[in-house]
This record gives structure tokens, sequence and C-alpha cells, in this order.
């Protein structure tokens, strides 16, 4: 009796695991975003501005000596492309890269 006991709990166990949700799994997305021609310290703010209203925008830091953008996205969530080069674009600066980490 006690090993079908133990068998029945590896299966409880095992579907447990395999039914559990997906988004728990999920890490924060980082985005890191090189940008040409961003050296001043208000367009900088602009485009943080423009990022947090964004659903998806956890928090944004615009590095001016670097010319990078880097953007925490919340858990689960994503920004596409499309959208990051809308936005940067529209603001007047040309992107060299989008590199997401994880």
């Amino acid at each position: 009796m006690n090993f079908f006991t133990i068998i029945i709990l590896f299966f409880f166990t095992v579907i447990t695991f395999k039914n559990s949700n997906p988004q728990e799994k999920l890490k924060n997305e980082v985005l890191n975003i090189s940008v040409n021609g961003l050296v001043c310290d208000f367009c900088a703010r602009s485009i943080e501005k423009l990022f947090t209203k964004k659903e998806s925008v956890k928090s944004i830091n615009v590095n001016l000596e670097k010319m990078l953008i880097t953007i925490n996205l919340k858990k689960g969530m994503s920004l596409h492309d499309s959208i990051i080069t809308k936005v940067i674009t529209d603001s007047g600066y040309d992107i060299r890269e989008i590199r997401r980490d994880k």
C-alpha cells in the first residue's frame, strides 16, 4: 500500500508542475536600445515620458554618455520592436540596436 501511495503522490506532483501557470516562469524582459544622437537631458526625459505611458513598461533609464536606453518590462509583458522604433524615430533619433535580455 505504501508503494501505491508514493506512485499517486508522484503523479500528482508531476501533473501539478506540468499545469502550473506559464506566466509564473517568465522573467521580466530588459530591453537595451542603442541610439544615435541622444545627447541632451531634455530629450532623454522626453523619451522616458513617452515610454512610461506604455502599459508594458515597468521602468526606464536613459544613459546619455553611452547613448543607451534601458527599459525594464513588467513580468510576462513585451514591447514590439516596431513600437520602440516608432517612438524613437518620431523623437528624431536613429536606433543602432535593440537587444533583449531576460
